[in-house]
């Protein structure tokens, strides 16, 4: 990636309030789950060479992520996709929506930028979606963020997301009679990647009333984000 790609590739998506910061009483606990010894070792280096973070526990499978995740309870969990015997989505979906819940916040790591494992890890439960090609700096600026409430996807992937909604085939549209007429019009703008200017200026209405209307959303869709208001578009049907 260029230098500008490389700044700019985490992106923390969020219109709510804005996350707490990590404290200091506590070492943020992380899992790493990769099916490759070395880059396992690799991200335990790094993270245990990093103040205030602390390796607890890797897997080489998902299978394993699962049982080394309900053992040490960390508080983030970095997932890479593709892994023998369960892959990292459904690993996620069982950590994150299994029972007895498990609180950890899962981070979703690959090489690959397909939107499917975009959509897919973030209905699992995912909380961030990065490539490996991060820098170690923006790796760990993630993991903090993630740990203190926050959510963020890389660039690439929030590109993705969108894609997959604005290229979706033409299909009957689902209901949704809990949004109000003006919310049913911001929802199909964030999905189609606008910015709260740009929704603003299309609907002609000012920039409070937008955050008033997608703050409003997030709260009926459960959600913490951009993303999962562009998966309620996707799955709604909301052209």
């Amino acid at each position: 990636m260029s230098e500008v790609a490389d700044r700019a590739a985490v992106e923390a998506v969020s219109d709510g309030p804005a996350a707490p910061a990590v404290g200091a009483v506590s070492d943020v606990r992380v899992v790493v789950a990769d099916d490759q010894v070395l880059v396992r070792g690799s991200f335990r280096l790094l993270i245990d060479h990093t103040p205030g973070l602390v390796c607890v526990g890797e897997a080489g499978t998902g299978r394993e992520a699962v049982e080394v995740v309900r053992r040490e309870e960390p508080d983030v969990v970095l997932m890479d996709v593709r892994m023998p015997e369960m892959d990292g989505i459904e690993a996620t979906r069982q950590i994150c929506q299994g029972f007895p819940p498990v609180a950890s916040r899962v981070i979703m790591l690959t090489t690959f930028d397909l939107r499917e494992y975009v959509v897919g890890a973030l209905r699992a439960g995912a909380q961030g979606f990065l490539m490996k090609e991060a820098l170690p700096g923006e790796l760990i600026a993630g993991i903090k963020h993630v740990a203190a409430g926050g959510r963020l996807l890389a660039l690439t992937a929030q590109g993705q997301l969108i894609d997959a909604y604005v290229e979706m085939p033409e299909r009957q549209v689902t209901p949704l009679p809990h949004i109000t007429g003006r919310e049913r019009e911001v929802l199909i703008l964030v999905a189609r990647g606008l910015s709260n200017d740009q929704i603003a200026a299309d609907l002609g209405v000012s920039m409070s009333t937008v955050k008033t209307h997608i703050n409003r959303l997030l709260a009926k869709f459960d959600g913490r984000d951009r993303s999962h208001l562009v998966i309620a578009a996707y799955e709604g049907g909301l052209r």
